[in-house]
């Protein structure tokens, strides 16, 4: 089957089942290789497509106190990056501008490769009927497959609150120990210091990051600009996620590391080691909500 044909096809389907002005089409230019792999003759087409019954039950899974949780962390995060922001600002020296802009980069590097193997993980292991992490963090990432534009209606609190919580595990303990060594050990872990601010910062933003890329109307410009610039997720690159069954392109807070660890089979080779050791399929109960 030829590529334009296979694409012409996925359009169509794409149009008939999802809002046009909230999920763009998977874009020629960047993905046609890509789907010329994935797809052979005999197979059916992949397709974005809602199951109604699914998301329902899942979006009834977001309680008031998952709600309250998220406004805590959310709180405490401003409380720890302002307060990391403010040490970074007040040691900063400028003959360290390489490195400074060298921890910036692999904090953010880091953070990319963080959002792909958390998102990875939820995506392929685990169930919603686990108690306590099932309904608080595996449920989102079956609603997101089941109904990809249901994030974009989830406010500022439902789409970061999480998030939050991973980016106070990185920003406590460094603060506790900025406080406790003082001013010598500050200056002698700068670098690290910027790193790890730089780290906090785009783990806080990544599922917002992740949402502007499921949307098109009404995006500032500035964020369409950081798209166009591939300094966040591009809209059309996070779209081959979402070609079922999920199972590529993973990174979502700059999707720069999906390209390499999809070449050497990062992730397909874990799947292939957890299953030989453990019998359990990869995505199992991601496709039975994907069924309904």
């Amino acid at each position: 089957m030829e590529t334009s044909k296979v694409l012409k096809d996925m359009a169509s389907e794409l149009t008939k089942s999802m809002k046009p002005e909230s999920i763009p089409l998977i874009s020629a230019e960047t993905s046609s290789e890509f789907v010329n792999k994935r797809v052979s003759k005999d197979q059916e087409k992949p397709v974005l497509k809602k199951n109604s019954k699914s998301a329902l039950i899942l979006k009834a899974g977001y309680t008031k106190e998952k709600r309250m949780f998220e406004v805590t962390m959310m709180a405490v995060f401003a409380c720890l990056q302002l307060s990391l922001l403010l040490i970074v600002g007040s040691h900063f020296q400028k003959e360290n501008i390489g490195a400074f802009i060298l921890s910036i980069v692999f904090g953010a590097l880091l953070a990319d490769f963080g959002s792909g193997f958390v998102h990875w993980a939820a995506d392929t292991w685990g169930s919603v009927d686990i108690p306590v992490i099932g309904q608080a963090f595996i449920r989102p990432f079956r609603e997101h497959h089941v109904d990809p534009i249901a994030m974009t209606k989830h406010d500022i609190v439902e789409t970061n609150g999480d998030n939050c919580m991973i980016a106070n595990l990185i920003l406590a303990p460094t603060l506790i120990r900025c406080f406790l060594y003082g001013d010598d050990w500050i200056l002698e872990n700068f670098n690290f210091l910027v790193f790890t601010a730089t780290l906090a910062v785009y783990v806080c933003l990544t599922n917002q990051i992740h949402k502007w890329s499921h949307v098109v109307s009404k995006l500032p410009r500035a964020v369409k600009v950081l798209q166009d610039l591939h300094v966040i997720l591009p809209r059309h690159h996070h779209h081959i996620h979402h070609i079922s069954p999920h199972e590529t392109y993973f990174c979502i807070t700059g999707g720069w590391l999906n390209y390499p660890l999809e070449k050497i089979k990062f992730f397909q080779t874990l799947e292939i080691i957890i299953e030989a050791c453990t019998g359990f399929k990869p995505r199992n109960d991601d496709q039975k909500w994907l069924k309904g």
